[in-house]
Parts: structure tokens; sequence; C-alpha cells
């Protein structure tokens, strides 16, 4: 039989853009890393996209409370995520950024920077652009990606878990955190991105929801690849 480009390209796999959203502790993070390695995908995390400008607004002295104040600022750093699933990495303005965005005074503020409309207008179009970019397929992870930022992937996964398995597994990751106030930090969490005016966190109404709760991390990467492949096969 011989071998040419043309049959390759008839039996590579079809280039998928997966959009998996979802609440803090529901495994979004670990689950979208490991399937984007097991399929040969690029991955993206976008909620390291707002934490990294959020860390630039407070290293630069911009009042994160003041919504004109960051909006003003918005377009000032340049920030650059690498999409290696095994390697995922995000700078601003050329400074390795993924240490300083992990901190509790980013986590803190955040939510208040990203519910910013010119905020999450200018790292829309970079999540659009990255995404567009990706020649094999993309997984994307994070609040509003099936509803606002990729409403056309070609499939959307929302995970879901309770407060209290989202709290163990957050403590679990945070060295010494106390569960109880680990969990109403994310249910506050919870309420301003669900609440704010621009692209709040939601199910799009054609995900496939699926609750983490009672499974292993590895139960679901098992799932979210069958769902992937299943996808590929009939695109």
């Amino acid at each position: 039989m011989s071998y040419t480009v043309e049959t390759a390209a008839r039996t590579a796999p079809a280039a998928v853009i997966v959009a998996i959203d979802g609440p803090s502790g529901t495994g979004k993070s670990s689950t979208s890393k490991a399937v984007a390695d097991k399929l040969g995908l690029s991955y993206l995390d976008t909620g390291a996209q707002y934490r990294a400008i959020t860390w630039w607004m407070l290293s630069n002295g911009i009042d994160v409370n003041d919504a004109a104040a960051v909006a003003n600022a918005a377009a000032k750093p340049v920030i650059v995520s690498g999409t290696d699933p095994s390697a995922p990495t995000i700078t601003v303005d050329g400074v390795d950024a993924s240490g300083p965005i992990r901190t509790q005074e980013v986590t803190s503020k955040v939510s208040a920077v990203s519910a910013v409309p010119e905020v999450r207008r200018l790292i829309t179009e970079l999540q659009r652009s990255i995404a567009k970019g990706a020649e094999a397929g993309i997984v994307v992870e994070g609040r509003d990606i099936g509803t606002t930022v990729l409403p056309d992937a070609d499939l959307k996964i929302f995970l879901t878990a309770s407060p209290e398995a989202r709290a163990a597994r957050r403590s679990g990751e945070l060295k010494g955190a106390d569960v109880s106030a680990t969990r109403e930090a994310l249910i506050k969490r919870d309420a301003a991105d669900s609440s704010r005016k621009t692209s709040p966190l939601a199910k799009a109404d054609d995900a496939v929801e699926v609750d983490t709760t009672e499974l292993t991390l590895q139960q679901v990467i098992e799932c979210v690849v069958t769902l992937v492949e299943e996808k590929r096969v009939t695109k």
C-alpha cells in the first residue's frame, strides 16, 4: 500500500475544540491537561490569564476595586500563554507569572478584575485567537468558554461537584488550608462569578454535565476522553 500525505490526512483524528467549564475544585484543570496530553491536543487555562492580568494590576498599583481604573489599564500588559498540556506556561510582559498568579492575594482579587467588561473583551479575543491557531485541536478550560468564548465549540463539558468535595480537594492542593474556610471562599467565588453581568459562570444549553463528586480524577479523565473520541468520530 502506498502511503501519501493525502492518506495521512484522511486517517488523522479530526481536530476538535473542547470547552470545559465549571467552578473551582471540580477537577477542571487536572482533567483538561490530562485529556489534552492523552489525545495530542493543545491546552489553555483561561483562568490563568485572568489571574495574570490581576497580578499585573496589583503589581502596578492599580486599585482592582476601581472598575474604571482597571478598564483603563486592561490593554497594557502583554499576556502570552503556552499551550503544551505537559508544561503549560504563562508570561506577563515577558516575565514568568506561573507562580505569582497562584498567591492568595491574586485569588481573592481575580473575581473583581475579571468582572470588568473591558478585561473580559480583551482576554476573550486572546482566547479565541489561541483556539483558532490550534491546528490539531485544543482543550480550553474556564467558566464561560462554552457560553461566550467558544459558543461553537465541537464539544462542551460542564464539570460540577458538591461544595464539600470541592473544598476538600482545594484544601488538599493548598497545604494546611482550613476546609470550612475554603468551602466558604468557594461559595463566595461561585456567587461572584455566576452573578456578574458580563459572561457569568453558566452551563451552556448543549453542554454535557459531569458530576465529579463521587469520581476519582482518573474516572473523570476517562469519561471526558471518551466524549472527545466520540466527537472526533462523528465530526
